[in-house]
């Protein structure tokens, strides 16, 4: 029977899916380029699914969730498998949103290779250089797929001269548009050398390359060739010599130089149309690495079965589910894997997952993307075996934006608590922690829509209706001024009464120094036992003072006192201690301290000019900013930041840099806080 691929004037090859197996292919890119779009389309030339479904009309395989049918956006992963050709590949799309690109991190470690679906758009550069930076330093070969080709207004070197700057490899023209009166109706494949045209919904048609197309063809096929050749000697020669290279040559180079991360090969289409796919899937087929090459660039051996977990769900009715990619051996039900943890698990059942899906099927084998049931010990990123493998996820971000959740009813505390750990397993960007001093619960993210998901994933999924603020902020007290203060706690009810009686010295310290107790007793004025009571009670009396806040940077004395040998205890001379300390502090002009944050901010440089002046109105001080090292075209703003100031920052950031702007902070110091802003935060903890 004749290879379709053949028949289609595709160059035959031998089909590879029984030696590597399935091929697992993440399809990412910036906010909105089409990649869900281009998944369905996917799904459809593969004879998974008979129609695509939309996006914005919420009937797509892809984006079935409440939230991303809600918000018509991607906001987490989605999985489908398909056969194509002979060949199964496992699609796995990815959201594009910065504030979602963890979700991102965690599939590219596992798969082996990727599409990055984009448009000609200036606006969305800094998106798509964030991604390429993502796979490139993963070391994860990719394709450009040029979507929206149907509506480019600008030549494909335009819009390569405008996109390149993203790439630190050179984007390499597979493909030219056939343009009629000013509209795109089809390409050439330089590769294949032949043109096709567009039909809507079905396979593109050949047609004679003549004409006008022609010249153009030759002149963009010389300038792939001239790219390939920079890593082949013997094309070079072939070219410098005007020899036509065998096309066997240029299609081994070009898979050659893409897995090996030489060359990023563009290729051009829409998606909405489906124009283009079946290129793109034919150029997967021939030219993408298969499993093998992923366990190398991982370091995982192929002796025992081995997986990666992807990412981590929490079902309704079938318990933990690990999306995970099998990458060498057979793993059936029942088979003993070892997480992250050390421990073993049993696999509970093995899942086909297709899109929001799931149903039990046989063994996976090495290739499958397939979810695997009740490992209860494994986390995202971790590699699980039948002997332990450790973690081969990548690095979590820091988080950039923080709200103080609690439950909406009370009853609902521990169901609350339990949800949040379920959610930050199924996302490590979520960070939740209990902050003991302010008594309140953390939620950390990625950003405003980030923390959005996850409320609205705690109410419907999770049945916890929750509400937030704003954290508080870690505001001290200090004083200016040194006292001396006597406290005396005595009373007498009958029997044995209580006493005791402090002489406190209280002076004020250096920014930064904290707090001292010094003993300066002489002749046991106080006993030697209550020494450490008087310190007690001291520090008691320094967690809340006269404006409402922890007090640091102060040195008390005790300089003497007396006791009574009956009625004295320890109780007496905490509360004594007390005393002194809640009379003194009044007349020490006490101060207020605000936290300040040493904050590096992370923009594409046109945004700088912005940046600085989001950070002057935040009462920032800028100590400067310079180029991001190995960033072409980003800058970096370092500035000391009020955190009071910080808690919704990256949303003015990411409004002023096309949404891709970051930060990171460290705490630097504590500040005084004078005039009206004092007045402000002391009379809102006192009406609290």
């Amino acid at each position: 029977m004749e290879d379709p691929a053949r028949a289609a004037g595709d160059r035959p090859v031998r089909s590879r899916s029984g030696a590597d197996g399935t091929r697992a292919i993440a399809l990412v890119g910036p906010f909105q380029s089409g990649k869900s779009t281009l998944f369905e389309e996917i799904l459809v030339h593969a004879g998974a699914i008979a129609r695509a479904g939309s996006v914005d009309a919420g009937t797509s395989v892809a984006d079935a969730s409440p939230q991303a049918r809600a918000h018509r956006m991607s906001v987490e992963a989605n999985v489908a498998t398909v056969r194509y050709l002979g060949e199964e590949f496992a699609f796995i799309d990815c959201p594009g949103s910065v504030e979602f690109l963890q979700e991102t991190r965690g599939v590219l470690p596992a798969v082996d290779a990727a599409v990055v679906v984009c448009e000609a758009d200036e606006r969305k550069v800094p998106q798509l250089q964030l991604i390429l930076r993502e796979l490139e330093e993963a070391r994860i070969p990719h394709f450009l797929f040029l979507n929206k080709i149907d509506k480019a207004d600008k030549h494909l070197q335009e819009a390569l001269a405008i996109l390149q700057p993203a790439s630190s490899v050179p984007l390499l023209m597979r493909q030219i548009p056939i343009w009629r009166d000013g509209i795109v109706v089809g390409f050439v494949d330089l590769a294949l050398e032949r043109a096709f045209v567009y039909r809507e919904h079905a396979p593109s048609e050949i047609v004679p390359l003549d004409g006008e197309e022609l010249p153009r063809e030759r002149d963009a096929r010389f300038s792939m060739l001239e790219k390939l050749a920079d890593h082949d000697d013997a094309l070079m020669e072939q070219l410098l010599e005007d020899i036509e290279p065998p096309r066997d040559l240029v299609f081994d180079d070009l898979a050659r130089e893409l897995r090996q991360g030489e060359v990023c090969p563009v290729l051009i289409g829409s998606a909405l149309r489906g124009n283009g796919v079946t290129r793109l899937l034919k150029a997967l087929r021939h030219e993408a690495p298969g499993v093998a090459e992923t366990r190398a660039r991982l370091g995982v051996g192929s002796a025992a079965p081995v997986a990666y977990v992807m990412k981590t769900l929490h079902t309704g009715h079938g318990g933990k589910l690990s999306l995970a990619r099998v990458l060498a051996g057979e793993i059936a039900e029942g088979a003993p894997l070892i997480g992250g943890q050390g421990v073993a698990d049993r696999v509970g059942g093995v899942m086909a997952v297709q899109g929001a899906s799931v149903e039990k099927r046989g063994p996976a084998r090495t290739g499958d993307v397939v979810g695997l049931a009740r490992l209860e010990h494994a986390a995202s990123g971790d590699l699980v075996s039948t002997r332990p493998a450790g973690a081969a996820g990548p690095p979590l971000p820091e988080p950039v934006m923080a709200l103080a959740i609690s439950a909406r009813e009370r009853k609902d505390d521990v169901k609350l608590g339990l949800a949040l750990t379920k959610l930050a397993e199924e996302d490590p960007s979520l960070i939740v922690r209990h902050d003991a001093e302010k008594g309140e619960v953390l939620l950390s993210g990625q950003g405003e829509m980030h923390l959005r998901v996850a409320l609205e994933r705690l109410a419907e999924r999770f049945g916890v209706p929750a509400v937030t603020r704003p954290p508080r902020v870690g505001y001290r007290e200090t004083i200016r001024r040194p006292t001396v203060q006597r406290g005396r706690h005595k009373k007498q009810s009958g029997g044995h009464g209580q006493f005791g009686d402090v002489l406190l010295d209280v002076k004020p310290q250096e920014r930064g120094e904290g707090f001292r107790f010094v003993d300066a007793i002489t002749g046991g004025a106080v006993p030697r036992q209550y020494i450490s009571s008087v310190e007690e009670g001291v520090k008691e009396a320094l967690r809340q003072g006269p404006l409402g806040f922890p007090v640091v940077d102060l040195t008390v004395t005790l300089a003497d006192g007396s006791y009574h040998t009956v009625d004295s205890s320890d109780q007496a001379f905490r509360a004594a201690a007390r005393l002194a300390i809640a009379e003194a502090l009044p007349n020490c002009t006490p101060v207020l301290l605000e936290p300040i944050d040493d904050v590096t901010v992370m923009v594409p440089g046109e945004a700088t000019a912005r940046v600085n002046a989001i950070l002057s109105a935040r009462r920032a001080q800028i100590l400067g900013f310079e180029p991001r090292e190995g960033w072409s075209g980003w800058d970096t703003v370092r500035a000391l930041v009020p955190q009071a100031e910080i808690g919704d920052l990256i949303v003015e950031l990411r409004s002023a840099s096309a949404g891709v702007g970051c930060f990171t902070r460290r705490f630097d110091h504590m500040a005084e806080l004078a005039g009206r802003q004092a007045e402000t935060v002391v009379a809102a903890t006192r009406a609290a």
